[in-house]
């Protein structure tokens, strides 16, 4: 629960970010044990660069608490599947690719806890779930930082909520208001998910359907709506969708029916009750300072904290 923020609240997609981080930092950068600290010192940085640059007046790590949630998967089987972990066993001419990600975010939970950023995962729920809640309750503008377009769907000129999309690191970001959306997609936020459930994406494990890609589901959307007047049109014979368009949406109402669930996001999700101020001061300065020496948190960390108290 925010207690009443109508300041400017900026959510980030924690994992999203740190993925990126991880890329963009160079795998040499670690702590004085050898161990890689790329992906949590570049977190680090980009909260840092976030901050300076948007001030904003509350902030929330939002965390994927279950990044394949069963009520999701119960829907549509294939929801991310393909992303399910598989035991790879190496061959003889092969060399097993060490993971030196995962061990980085148990790092970044208790760095991010003892400078007292608000950090928030829901059980059975992903970011984008807490996401969508935190911006369903927001009385303020609300900035989404996210590499994911599947927030898209929140942007709401009307009420402040806009997509801060990183292009390279967060120096630079897409602005993605109305506007945007309408120049790229044809559609606004509330359009979006029903685009993205029409055309499918490969990297969720959504099928869409079949012939409908995206510029023909912005056509579609145009001349009819939404995806519930695009199902009436199907049952009227005097509509002007194409007798192939019409078979074809037709014979995916099965897909139809649970699509949106799984590609809206919650606004429902229970939230815990945290304060989402930006922290002046950190909230466990000695935790902070063995962490720091732990992991040669360094400049990364000295930036952030500066800016948090200036």
């Amino acid at each position: 629960m925010m207690r009443g923020v109508t300041g400017r609240l900026m959510l980030l997609d924690t994992a999203s970010l740190y993925f990126r981080a991880y890329f963009g930092v160079p795998d040499s950068v670690k702590a004085p044990d050898g161990t890689p600290v790329n992906a949590v010192r570049g977190l680090l940085d980009f909260i840092d660069r976030l901050i300076r640059d948007h001030r904003p007046d509350d902030l929330v790590a939002c965390m994927d608490a279950d990044w394949r949630p069963h009520w999701r998967v119960e829907l549509i089987p294939s929801y991310k599947a393909h992303r399910v972990a598989e035991e790879h066993t190496a061959g003889p001419d092969e060399e097993e690719v060490p993971d030196t990600l995962s061990p980085q975010v148990p790092v970044i939970e208790a760095v991010l806890d003892a400078v007292g950023i608000a950090r928030v995962g829901v059980a059975g729920y992903e970011a984008d779930d807490v996401i969508g809640t935190f911006t369903a309750r927001a009385k303020g503008p609300v900035d989404i930082v996210t590499g994911d377009r599947d927030l898209y769907q929140l942007v709401d000129d009307a009420r402040g909520v806009r997509v801060l999309y990183p292009l390279k690191g967060v120096g630079t970001l897409q602005l993605t208001d109305e506007a945007w959306l309408r120049g790229k997609y044809g559609v606004d936020g509330s359009g979006y998910a029903d685009l993205a459930l029409l055309r499918g994406d490969p990297s969720d494990g959504l099928p869409g359907v079949p012939g409908i890609g995206e510029k023909t589901a912005a056509k579609l959307l145009a001349e009819f709506g939404d995806l519930a007047g695009i199902l009436a049109a199907v049952e009227d014979p005097g509509s002007k969708l194409t007798p192939t368009q019409r078979r074809r949406l037709d014979e995916a109402r099965p897909y139809l029916a649970v699509a949106p669930k799984v590609v809206r996001v919650a606004h429902d999700v229970p939230l815990p009750d945290v304060s989402t101020a930006v922290p002046r001061t950190p909230r466990d300065p000695a935790e902070l300072e063995v962490l720091a020496a732990r992991w040669g948190l360094g400049g990364s960390l000295e930036r952030l904290l500066t800016t948090l108290a200036a």
